[in-house]
């Protein structure tokens, strides 16, 4: 499936890259609370990600980045999760969500469920690999596929209908 959407590639010096980051982020606070509602939601179904693949695949790698770089840091600041110990894989995890789905989307300029499909595998190697570096263990990684297949179907479906369906 291959949707007629339009892609952006925000710059650092528009005011809409922040405005859309900070929406982004605040994206980030609320719905971590809502899959936290369901046992292990938040290991399921991955919401920061969800959020970030989105917001890098329509708006471009900046605003990406951005969302990647505060989601965690201003979630733990504010709720406590993630964990201290955890956030600098899951923040590195995201920032290679966000460069990876940002890239893409400007190399090829359209949103199809194969090129989603890829962009996030290639984020999860990558950050699986980092994860690696990071804490010399990549359990949480194998559990992004066992555990949490139906969020990264989610990353897939969901950012591919936010591209579609917003302009």
């Amino acid at each position: 499936m291959e949707a007629s959407a339009r892609l952006y590639t925000l710059s650092y010096s528009e005011a809409k890259t922040y405005m859309w980051a900070a929406i982004f982020v605040a994206c980030n606070l609320v719905l971590p609370q809502v899959f936290h509602l369901i046992p292990q939601g938040g290991i399921i179904f991955a919401p920061l990600s969800l959020v970030i693949l989105a917001g890098a695949y329509k708006l471009g790698w900046r605003v990406g980045l951005i969302a990647a770089l505060a989601s965690p840091l201003v979630n733990h600041l504010l709720t406590g999760m993630p964990e201290w110990n955890v956030l600098p894989v899951m923040t590195f995890k995201l920032v290679a969500l966000a460069l990876v789905a940002g890239f893409t989307a400007q190399h090829f300029k359209l949103v199809t469920l194969p090129l989603l499909i890829g962009v996030v595998l290639v984020a999860e190697l990558i950050g699986g690999l980092g994860e690696l570096a990071l804490t010399g263990g990549i359990e949480a990684t194998v559990q992004d596929f066992t555990v949490g297949w139906p969020g990264l179907l989610l990353q897939v479906i969901g950012a591919y209908l936010f591209c579609k369906f917003t302009s």
